[in-house]
């Protein structure tokens, strides 16, 4: 299976933090979300993989990504 190492740029973090209602957001802190979004892209695409084959599909849905989600 390929893993392909994402980007997120962290502009897009403090977007996201901003929106939650933090007013300033630290350097570490964005970093630290992107860190966590990667990861839990990662494994739920993995999951979504899974289900999709499961399916007999070779192709990753929509319902795919978001019951593989649950679980986090």
């Amino acid at each position: 299976m390929l893993i392909i190492l994402m980007s997120i740029p962290l502009a897009a973090m403090e977007r996201l933090l901003k929106k939650s209602g933090i007013e300033r957001v630290s350097q570490d802190a964005k970093e630290a979300l992107k860190e966590v979004l990667e990861d839990m892209s990662q494994k739920i695409g993995k999951k979504a993989l899974a289900l999709a084959k499961h399916s007999g599909r070779k192709t990753v849905k929509g319902k795919d990504i978001r019951l593989a989600s649950k679980e986090f």
